[in-house]
């Protein structure tokens, strides 16, 4: 079975902006439209990225690539519980605070993003990894 991995907007906006990380992350969106890995993001990672595309590309064509995306990513949700749980968690960033928490409610095996700081706060049962540290270590 697949890994279930969660992606911060990070990595989406490296590769749908073609930003410095821009190979590694089509090497990861690659792997997931493979089927090598699940991949899962939030509606706030939906959010963050389609403001940035479209002061990129705009309303239309931002659309059009979340739409193709979401193809092969899918989209979960954090409820009450988990939210207040993020919240009073150590974690001071409330936007990584929120993923994260989302992410381990989901039982999700990686958190993948390019947020240094959050892998120094990852629990064992949720690891966070860059793409590129996923990738050597997880891809076939």
């Amino acid at each position: 079975m697949a890994f279930k991995i969660f992606l911060d907007a990070n990595i989406l906006l490296d590769f749908t902006l073609k930003r410095e990380k821009f190979e590694i992350s089509k090497q990861l969106i690659q792997c997931i439209i493979d089927g090598e890995f699940q991949a899962f993001v939030t509606p706030s990672i939906v959010h963050i990225t389609g403001y940035w595309l479209s002061k990129s590309y705009g309303n239309n064509k931002a659309k059009k690539i979340l739409l193709e995306l979401l193809t092969d990513i899918q989209v979960i949700d954090c409820n009450h519980t988990v939210t207040i749980n993020a919240l009073n968690s150590a974690m001071a960033d409330i936007e990584d605070a929120l993923q994260y928490y989302t992410a381990l409610h989901h039982k999700m095996d990686f958190f993948i993003t390019r947020d240094k700081h959050l892998q120094q706060l990852a629990i064992p049962s949720l690891p966070v990894y860059s793409a590129d540290e996923f990738l050597k270590n997880y891809s076939e």
